[in-house]
């Protein structure tokens, strides 16, 4: 029997949950002889960003029944806690059982995908041409376009043939104003190096933050912290909370954010009249974000951005009770404070930064002297992107701004779009939060492990029509 020939890879770039399940999901549709190349700055594969973290505190946003990988196996990633050895139930553990749920430490997801990920390096999964996975632990900093597909360069020096590639890096790096004083939340190692009693401010108050004071805390900082930002507004936490029946919604209900601000209202006070919190509303919209977001003029997505987003935010993305519970205390003891401002500007000096504030309810501008600023306000925009790859790929016109200025634009079948054709170029595809412009929810692993599996149907039958073409 003759052997096929391997064919030319895709390329992943990015392995958090985006990169790592669009590989995965890849490897489920593709032929054997079409290897996958799953690439990542730094080698941190499966974990990323946000499952790197060793601090119990650090809490999924997610119950675990709703944290499976794949969306065909709901059950999953609990039959994996099931089967494992977080037996132990307390914070120590990771594990919180509460009446909202359980919520389990995001190390302990990280951990849960790195398995995934290492049975499909050592699994079954070769091709003609070795295994079908195959880890890049390197930053990619270009992909020329070249006949049918791109040259893929990594920081490292090494250069890949590949047939397209699926750009999975998570969120563009947010853009508070930057200070020498100006520290990453997500990399609470610097943390340790604070004086352990001058205040630091925490630019942002959504989810970000919460995890941001449990670093601190973590690292020996006991002084006082001031988390601020446009509303002032906390995430609310998880409740017990009965399922609701998914919304009934009409084209009609789109026509304007007033209209559709009604209908949801309208909705919430049927399930509180049957006995169901309005998170029980909220959650069964969940499958409705792509459409009514879509469905939406763009004049009213501008105004959903400008007015309502933060109010969005605290009520569909939620904390773990216990993380809620943390941050109240913290309030109640006065260790920390938030207010509703904006931060106007930033003067470095030797041993601090001096903020200047503009406080919601104050007359005149506030400054203070803090010994670091953290920047947990989100997600960020391309124009104001340091990555090499975005910023090559974006002058050679194959990407462009989402709509809003936010991550990506791309069409319904996931392909990046640009300013050019990108004649002769490899398809370039989008998965993950780089999405938030075009379908708004796509940060959380309910939406992405969807997003992922529909992707890679795509994908694979882009390939097959080039193929026959």
């Amino acid at each position: 029997m003759t052997r096929q020939a391997s064919l030319p890879p895709i390329a992943v770039i990015g392995a958090g949950f985006s990169g790592t399940m669009a590989a995965l999901q890849l490897l489920s549709v593709l032929p054997p002889e079409r290897p996958v190349l799953l690439c990542e700055r730094g080698g941190s594969f499966a974990r990323g960003l946000a499952y790197g973290t060793g601090n119990p505190a650090h809490l999924l946003n997610v119950r675990a029944a709703n944290m499976s990988a794949f969306p065909d196996q709901p059950g999953h990633f609990e039959d994996w806690l099931a089967r494992g050895e977080l037996s132990g139930k307390g914070p120590d553990a990771g594990v919180a059982a509460t009446p909202a749920g359980t919520f389990v430490a995001r190390g302990h997801y990280g951990s849960y995908l790195t398995e995934l990920l290492t049975g499909a390096v050592t699994g079954l999964v070769t091709g003609p041409g070795g295994p079908r996975l195959r880890l890049v632990p390197d930053g990619v900093v270009d992909l020329e376009p070249r006949a049918g597909g791109f040259l893929l360069r990594t920081e490292g020096g090494q250069a890949h043939g590949v047939a397209g590639a699926v750009l999975a890096m998570g969120n563009l790096a947010a853009a508070a104003p930057r200070s020498r004083h100006s520290l990453d939340p997500w990399s609470p190692e610097q943390f340790g190096r604070l004086h352990p009693h001058a205040p630091v401010l925490v630019v942002g108050t959504g989810l970000t933050m919460l995890d941001a004071v449990a670093s601190l805390r973590a690292h020996g900082f006991a002084g006082a912290i001031l988390a601020l930002s446009r509303r002032g507004l906390l995430p609310n936490a998880h409740a017990p909370t009965p399922t609701w029946p998914i919304p009934d919604l009409k084209p009609a209900d789109f026509a304007s954010l007033t209209r559709l601000l009604a209908r949801i209202r309208a909705e919430v006070a049927r399930a509180e009249a049957a006995g169901v919190p309005w998170h029980g509303v909220i959650d069964a919209l969940r499958p409705l974000t792509d459409t009514i977001w879509r469905g939406l003029p763009p004049t009213e997505r501008a105004r959903f951005l400008r007015h309502l987003r933060p109010f969005w935010d605290v009520h569909r993305h939620r904390t773990a009770p216990p993380a809620a519970a943390t941050i109240a205390r913290e309030i109640e003891r006065g260790a920390l404070t938030v207010r509703a401002g904006r931060l106007l500007a930033v003067e470095d000096e030797a041993a601090q930064a001096v903020v200047t504030l503009r406080l919601r309810g104050a007359r005149a501008p506030e400054r203070l002297g803090v010994q670091a600023m953290i920047d947990a306000t989100g997600f960020g925009h391309l124009a104001q992107n340091r990555d090499p790859l975005l910023r090559r790929l974006s002058e050679r016109g194959l990407v462009r701004p989402g709509p809003f200025g936010l991550g990506l634009d791309a069409g319904a079948d996931y392909r990046a779009l640009g300013r050019t054709a990108g004649e002769g170029a490899g398809p370039l595809w989008v998965l993950g939060p780089l999405l938030r412009g075009v379908l708004w929810e796509c940060t959380a692993v309910p939406d992405i492990r969807n997003e992922a599996a529909d992707l890679a149907g795509l994908v694979a039958t882009s390939l097959d029509r080039a193929a026959a073409a």
